[in-house]
C-alpha cells in the first residue's frame, strides 16, 4: 500500500453549511394482519460523540491487523449441510446456457473505472461504496477506506487501524458499510470492531460535510446490547427522512452460534452535527421463519421516505417465503415493528463455486437477502441461490406493498458458471419504471473470479451482461476453502441527467510486492440507454442468414439514421465475444458478414444498437 498512502492527494470540495431537508416521500403501510411477535425495543438512549477522524488527521501508517489463515465458518450448520450435499450433483451436470437476452433491456456500458481497495490483510473483501451528488466516491472493504472522484482520481487511502487512530480501538476492524444520504447531502458509514462480547463495538460514522475529506463524527455503541455474551456481525444500513438504521446478527462468544437479529434505530441529524446521538435497538424479532440478516429498504432514487422504514429478510437455508418488516414510526413517536409473510417460489442455497488452477472452492454463503430498496409502492430485493443442479445464480423479486404479491425472476447459467453476491440499484429516469442494474461476481473452472453487471428491465427480462473487470488469477488467501464476497457495493448517482450507477467489487488479482492470489477492488461507472427506449421492427430492418451457418454469417440491415452503430456478438453467458463493427455506416441497406469458424459451437446473440436505441437482436446457432 505504500505507493498510494503517503502525501494524500486531498482535493477541496464544495461544502454545504446546512442539510437539505427536501425530497421526502411517505411510507406505504403494509396491508393485512401482521404476524404475531414482531419485536421489542429498548429504552431510548443517548451517546456522546466519541471523536472525529479525517483524511487530515489519519497520518500514521502502521497498517496493523491480526488475521486468521483458516476461514471462520460464517453460516448456520444446517445451511452447510445443504450446500455440501449439492456438490456431487453440481459437478455432474452438463452446461445449460442463459435464456436469450431481452432486446428491450439495457446493454450496460462501462464508463470511468479505476483500481480501488486492496485485500492484503483480510478476506472476504466485504465491499461497499457510495457516491455523492458532487461526485465524491467512498469505497470500503475489510482492509481499508478509499476516497475517489468520479473523474477517476484516487485521492486517499487508509487502513482501518490508521483511519480510526486515537479512538482507543485495538481489536480487528472490519465489515464496513457506507451510504450517501441524498436528502441530507452527507455520508453515513458503519464499521465493526472486535469479535467477542467483551470488545464488540459498532462504529457509527457521520460525515461532517458532503466532502468525506472534511472528516467524520464517530460514535461507539456496544455490539453486545443485550449483555447476553454476544458479538455483532453481518451489518446492513439504511436511511429514511429522519433516521439511519443498522441491522446485524448476534453470535454467542466462544462457540460463535447464531443468537438473533437486532436493529438499531438512530436519529441522524444529531450524528451529522456532532451532538449526542439518540437511539434504541430492537430485539426478539419473531416471525414464521427465523431471519438471518434483515436488510433496510431505503428509497430507491433521490430523497428518502418515512416516518420509519421497511425491511426485508429471507431464510438462510431456503424456504418459500420472505418476511417484510415495517417499522411504523420514528424514534420517540411510539413506533412498532410488524412482520408480514410474502409468498415466493422455493429457494435454497447452492453448492460452493470453483475457480481455475486451484482446488479451493469459493464460499457462496447462503440465501440471505443482500440488497433491498423501496420505490413507487414496490419493494425490491435480491440475493443468490440455487438456480439449477446446485449452481448459484441471482434471484430478484419485486413485491407490491398494497397486496404483498411477489414477482420473481432468476438469472444464471447452471453447468457453466456460478453467479454470486449481487447488489443492485434502480436504473431508470423516473419512479414509475422499476428497471434495475445488478452487479455480481462470477467464477468457474474456466473463469477467474471476475466482476460483471446486467440489467433487468421493467418486465423483469434480463439483458446481456457486460464484463466490468476480468479476474487475473485464482484466489488462494486461506488454507482451504476461500471466502468470497460477502458483499458487492453498488450505488446510484442521484443527480445524473441519465441513469448512472457506480460499483465496487472484488476480483482475483496479485498485489505486486504484497500478496499473490488475493482480491483487488474495481470501481466503475455504469451507464446505458433507458429501458423504455424505442425498438424498431427487427424483421423489417434486419435479415440474418443462414441459421445455422456452416461457413459465413451474413446480416443485412437498413440504416435509417446518421448515428454511431455498434454491432457485437454476445455468448450464452452474456459476455461480449467480439465487437464486429463500431462506427457510422452509410444510410440505406448494409451487409455485415463474418466467419462462423471463429466461434465455438453454441448459441450466440448478434446485437446492433445506437446510443439511443436497440436496433436488432438476432440469435445465432453455431453447430
Amino acid at each position: 500500500m505504500e505507493k498510494r498512502s503517503p502525501q494524500l492527494w486531498l482535493v477541496a470540495g464544495l461544502v454545504l453549511s446546512s442539510i437539505n431537508l427536501t425530497a421526502q416521500s411517505a411510507k406505504q403501510p403494509l396491508p393485512g394482519t401482521a404476524l404475531s411477535g414482531g419485536g421489542q425495543h429498548s429504552i431510548v438512549q443517548s451517546t456522546p460523540l466519541s471523536g472525529v477522524v479525517s483524511a487530515k488527521t489519519s497520518t500514521e501508517r502502521w497498517a496493523n491487523k491480526l488475521v486468521r489463515l483458516e476461514a471462520r465458518n460464517p453460516g448456520l450448520p444446517e445451511v452447510n449441510v445443504i450446500k455440501d450435499a449439492k456438490l456431487a450433483e453440481k459437478w455432474s451436470t452438463a452446461a445449460r446456457p442463459l435464456p436469450p437476452a431481452s432486446p428491450k433491456a439495457v446493454l450496460p456500458v462501462v464508463g470511468t473505472n479505476m483500481e480501488g481497495n486492496w485485500s492484503v490483510q483480510q478476506t472476504p473483501p466485504d465491499n461497499s461504496m457510495a457516491i455523492s451528488n458532487g461526485g465524491w466516491i467512498v469505497s470500503v472493504n475489510n482492509d481499508e477506506i478509499v476516497y475517489a472522484q468520479s473523474s477517476g482520481t484516487l485521492t486517499y487511502a487508509a487502513f482501518w487501524a490508521d483511519f480510526f487512530q486515537g479512538q482507543g480501538l485495538f481489536a480487528n476492524i472490519y465489515d464496513p458499510k457506507v451510504l450517501y444520504d441524498s436528502q441530507a447531502d452527507r455520508f453515513f458509514m458503519t464499521v465493526l470492531h472486535g469479535s467477542e462480547a467483551s470488545n464488540s463495538i459498532l462504529l457509527l460514522c457521520f460525515s461532517q460535510t458532503n466532502n468525506p475529506t472534511d472528516g467524520w463524527n464517530i460514535y461507539q455503541l456496544s455490539g453486545n446490547p443485550l449483555n447476553n455474551n454476544c458479538w455483532f456481525d453481518y451489518p446492513s444500513i439504511g436511511v429514511s427522512n429522519n433516521e439511519v438504521y443498522l441491522t446485524g446478527n448476534l453470535f454467542t462468544s466462544g462457540n460463535n452460534q447464531f443468537n438473533q437479529v437486532v436493529i438499531f434505530q438512530v436519529t441522524k441529524s444529531t450524528g451529522y452535527n456532532g451532538s449526542n446521538l439518540n437511539w434504541q435497538y430492537w430485539y426478539n424479532l419473531s416471525a414464521d421463519i427465523t431471519p438471518f440478516t434483515i436488510v433496510p429498504a431505503s428509497w430507491g432514487q433521490s430523497g428518502n421516505y418515512g416516518p420509519g422504514i421497511l425491511f426485508m429478510s429471507s431464510a438462510s437455508g431456503g424456504d418459500n417465503r420472505y418476511i417484510a418488516w415495517e417499522l411504523t414510526n420514528d424514534l420517540g413517536s411510539n413506533p412498532s415493528l410488524n412482520a408480514y409473510t410474502v409468498n415466493v417460489p422455493s429457494y435454497s442455497p447452492a453448492a460452493d463455486a470453483q475457480q481455475p488452477n486451484n482446488p479451493d472452492l469459493l464460499d457462496n454463503g447462503d440465501c440471505r437477502i443482500l440488497g433491498a430498496f423501496y420505490l413507487n409502492q414496490t419493494l425490491h430485493c435480491i440475493h443468490h441461490g440455487d438456480v439449477g443442479s446446485g449452481w448459484n445464480g441471482l434471484i430478484y423479486t419485486r413485491i407490491n406493498v398494497t397486496n404483498l404479491q411477489a414477482t420473481q425472476s432468476e438469472f444464471g447459467a447452471p453447468g457453466v458458471v456460478d453467479i454470486s453476491y449481487p447488489q443492485f440499484t434502480s436504473f431508470s429516469g423516473g419512479t414509475s419504471d422499476p428497471s434495475v442494474m445488478v452487479a455480481y461476481l462470477q467464477s468457474s473452472t474456466q473463469i477467474y473470479p471476475e466482476v460483471r453487471v446486467v440489467n433487468c428491465d421493467a418486465n423483469m427480462n434480463w439483458g446481456p451482461s457486460a464484463l466490468v473487470k476480468a479476474g487475473e488469477t485464482h484466489v488462494d488467501f486461506l488454507q482451504g476453502e476461500e471466502r468470497w464476497g460477502d458483499y458487492t457495493g453498488m450505488a446510484r448517482r442521484h443527480n445524473a441527467s441519465n441513469p448512472e450507477v457506480w460499483l465496487a467489487a472484488c476480483y482475483g488479482a496479485n498485489v505486486t510486492g504484497q500478496l499473490n492470489n488475493t482480491y483487488k477492488t474495481w470501481i466503475a461507472e455504469i451507464t446505458g440507454s433507458s429501458s423504455s427506449v424505442e425498438e424498431e421492427e427487427e424483421d423489417a430492418r434486419t435479415v440474418l442468414y443462414p441459421v445455422p451457418a456452416i461457413d459465413l454469417f451474413t446480416l443485412e440491415l437498413n440504416i435509417t439514421e446518421r448515428a454511431q452503430h455498434t454491432m457485437q456478438l454476445i455468448d450464452a453467458e452474456g459476455a461480449v465475444v467480439k465487437v464486429l463493427y463500431q462506427g457510422f455506416p452509410a444510410m440505406g441497406r448494409n451487409q455485415l458478414s463474418f466467419n462462423r469458424g471463429q466461434l465455438a459451437p453454441g448459441t450466440y446473440s448478434l446485437v446492433v444498437s445506437t446510443p439511443q436505441k436497440r436496433i436488432a437482436h438476432e440469435t445465432l446457432v453455431v453447430q
